[in-house]
């Protein structure tokens, strides 16, 4: 009887505990309790931690939320404003280079480029920004610092920065810049960006030249076993003049030529001001096996800084309680006031408290804690989710009818990235030809495929519609771009009542006629024609290569499909025997010379492995191509873009394909929220309404108990019997016991 009123006492307890949780948070929260009324914003990684997160080595998307928040790089990009415009971050603003010549003369602004020996780049550092606090920095009371040299067993206890109880900070100054391009060429790190950077700092290559042997004898100069090398010093060697700093606050920075796409590296945190202190503080013994580094614990004097990081589980970034300030801007593009994303002008940010990243190991629950409310953004460098909701919307009524109740926002944008499908330069068919003649014919053979190629129907099935189809190989937001109807391909389109209509495929079969292939037979032997699709991905049944066979069909040309993994397409295409192949390519920076480059002829893959990977050789655009790259921004260079554009129209060594789109997910209560793919610290500009959270997070989640009161039932039917039968039994006891007494008497 008494575990029956055990189990009874349990049940009720249980349904008791449950009515009666705490209504703070969900009882499904992945939070503690009123974590979802705080003023901190709730995204995600997938599957891993970021990898670097020291300036000099961070190359990778999923770095960028931490990088670009942490760090102040020289410049950034206007928030809002599109095309992109670079803006002053850390830099008081941005002020054009002085040219000098071979001699050291100064010259005029609109001097050839060919004539300029070096561009000096003099930037003014605003004052008064202070690092983030951070251990490397605190001091004791004698003025020594706190934390170098370690104690003995001083660092046993500490794997997390927080655990070191002292901390200090100092002004940002011209000279932690100089030692962020330093540390560039060091052979301690590595930077994926210092060949780049060393054909155009002047000096730089010889630096990291000594820098090595430096490093060589440190080693060599070690006792046996003595465990890592003494700390490389970066601020010993005072012959490099390529960047220095004239005074705190002046920083110099001199380039061999004239290149005016450098000032775009001034905007990417390779170049992110790096404290000696830090560098220092973190070469000591030990600090690598606590996985304390600049990788793991950044040091920047942006508005954020890392306050919690728990590798492959969750990263936390909090209020830089130094941060200068930066008022949110008061411009933007057409359509942004109506959307209200300039009702914060002027206001200083960050408008958010924390920001807190949790990993998911699979994109399922990811979104599904989306759509419970638990996330504000899945993941805030990535425009992938938006798309898809946008084509999942599409395709079904029930899901679009939730994202609609839900009050999701769903924001597009066209990447600053192009996808083309290529001819090899290189192919006897396809390629230039070796002969005037052959060369004419083989370029209507490409007209004709670039005619029957229809790109906007693949966008359609292929890209749900969520992409732009390209005209030409600069895409929107870049100075260049033209939009319809000055844009259009001429080749491959008319204009009909002012739109773009493709040609028809009369006008490709009279192409490909011309040029030897009528009706897709070589005129000569009759053979049918055959092209040859290099693919990237495995062969098999695929939709997308039935799609391309029957473009080919529609002018009776023959298509063969060459699949093979992504390394030996890439193999193939380093020996230029691909025929025909599609590929993309992301910008590095918003400028029509990071496109226009890979049809540039010494940048052949094929020859110099260079990003040519059409391996387009062409004297006319290669000489506007080499005008072009010394313009600055302006009329000048819109127009040698526009008849650089034209050119690779008429040849068409590409299909020029589509841009694809980005696109944001947003819950309802995350304002100034716009996607983007080249603003990386979009965190600074964004903001949330923790109340309005919570009271959906309630609603979406609120408990179902009725569940509970049928596990009640069930427990009460389950108990029943046993208890009447023990009911039962005790009322025969009770009636016999008295005969027991008398028989024992």
């Amino acid at each position: 009887m008494g575990v029956m009123k055990r189990l009874w006492a349990s049940a009720m307890l249980l349904s008791l505990a449950l009515a009666g949780c705490s209504q703070e948070s969900p009882i499904n929260s992945p939070y503690p309790s009123g974590a979802e009324s705080q003023n901190t914003l709730y995204s995600a990684f997938v599957k891993r931690s970021p990898k670097y997160l020291d300036p000099a080595s961070s190359y990778s998307g999923d770095e960028t939320p931490y990088t670009y928040n942490i760090y102040e790089p020289l410049y950034g990009y206007h928030y809002l404003k599109r095309p992109y415009e670079l803006v002053p971050r850390a830099a008081a603003s941005i002020d054009p280079p002085v040219y000098l010549d071979a001699q050291g003369n100064p010259l005029p602004a609109d001097a050839p480029g060919e004539q300029i020996a070096q561009s000096i780049y003099d930037i003014k550092i605003r004052p008064g920004m202070r690092f983030a606090p951070h251990p490397a920095f605190a001091r004791k009371d004698d003025g020594s610092y706190a934390y170098y040299p370690l104690a003995p067993g001083e660092l046993d206890d500490k794997f997390y920065i927080p655990d070191f109880p002292l901390t200090g900070t100092r002004e940002l100054t011209a000279d932690d810049y100089v030692y962020a391009f330093r540390r560039l060429a060091s052979p301690r790190v590595v930077s994926p960006i210092y060949s780049l950077m060393a054909e155009h700092v002047h000096g730089l290559k010889d630096y990291g030249d000594r820098l090595r042997k430096r490093d060589q004898k440190l080693r060599r100069d070690m006792p046996g076993g003595a465990g890592a090398p003494p700390w490389l010093d970066l601020r010993e060697d005072d012959t490099f003049k390529g960047v220095e700093a004239l005074d705190p606050h002046t920083l110099r920075i001199r380039v061999d030529g004239k290149y005016p796409q450098f000032k775009y590296w001034l905007a990417m945190t390779f170049t992110a001001p790096i404290p000696w202190e830090a560098d220092r503080f973190y070469s000591q013994p030990g600090m690598a096996a606590h996985d304390l580094s600049l990788n793991t614990w950044p040091v920047g004097t942006g508005p954020y800084m890392l306050v919690e990081s728990l590798q492959n589980r969750r990263h936390v970034l909090g209020r830089n309680p130094n941060f200068h300030g930066e008022p949110y801007p008061c411009e933007g593009e057409p359509g942004d006031e109506a959307a209200g994303m300039l009702a914060d002008c002027g206001k200083p940010t960050p408008f958010i408290d924390r920001a807190e990243f949790s990993v998911e190991k699979e994109a399922i629950p990811l979104t599904g804690k989306f759509m419970q409310g638990y996330y504000d953004v899945p993941q805030i460098e990535r425009g992938e989710y938006g798309v898809a909701m946008l084509v999942a919307a599409g395709d079904s009524q029930d899901k679009a009818r939730k994202y609609r109740e839900h009050g999701i926002k769903l924001p597009t944008t066209v990447e600053t990235a192009n996808w083309y499908m290529g001819f090899n330069w290189l192919d006897p068919v396809v390629g230039k030809g070796d002969t005037p003649e052959q060369e004419a014919r083989n370029r209507k053979l490409r007209q004709a495929i670039s005619i029957a190629f229809d790109w906007e129907e693949y966008v359609a099935v292929f890209e749900n519609s969520q992409a732009s189809v390209a005209y030409g190989p600069v895409p929107p937001g870049v100075l260049g771009y033209r939009e319809p109807p000055e844009g259009i391909n001429p080749v491959v389109y008319d204009l009909v009542d002012g739109k773009p209509v493709r040609k028809s495929i009369d006008v490709a079969k009279r192409l490909l006629a011309e040029a030897g292939y009528p009706d897709g037979r070589n005129a000569q032997t009759g053979a049918p024609l055959v092209l040859y699709y290099d693919s990237m991905s495995g062969g098999g049944s695929n939709p997308q290569f039935d799609w391309m066979r029957r473009q080919l069909a529609k002018i009776g040309v023959q298509l063969d499909v060459r699949a093979t993994d992504y390394n030996r397409f890439q193999d193939k295409m380093l020996r230029g025997s691909a025929q025909i192949f599609l590929w993309g390519w992301n910008a590095d920076y918003p400028d029509a010379e990071n496109f226009l480059f890979l049809l540039y002829g010494p940048n052949a893959k094929a020859k110099g492995g260079g990003e040519n990977a059409a391996n387009y050789s062409s004297p006319e655009f290669d000489r506007l191509f080499e005008q072009m790259k010394f313009l600055d921004d302006g009329p000048e260079k819109a127009e040698l873009i526009a008849r650089m554009i034209a050119v690779v129209q008429r040849d068409a060594p590409w299909m020029f394909g589509y841009f694809p789109m980005s696109g944001g997910a947003y819950q309802q209560w995350v304002g100034n929220a716009k996607p983007t793919q080249m603003v990386r610290n979009t965190l600074q500009y964004m903001k949330i309404d923790p109340d309005l959270r919570q009271r959906k997070i309630d609603e979406w989640n609120s408990p179902i108990w009725w569940p509970i009161g049928v596990f009640v039932l069930l427990i009460v039917l389950a108990i029943w019997p046993s208890y009447v039968a023990l009911k039962r039994r005790e009322r025969q006891t009770a009636f016999t016991q008295p005969e027991r007494k008398e028989h024992q008497s």
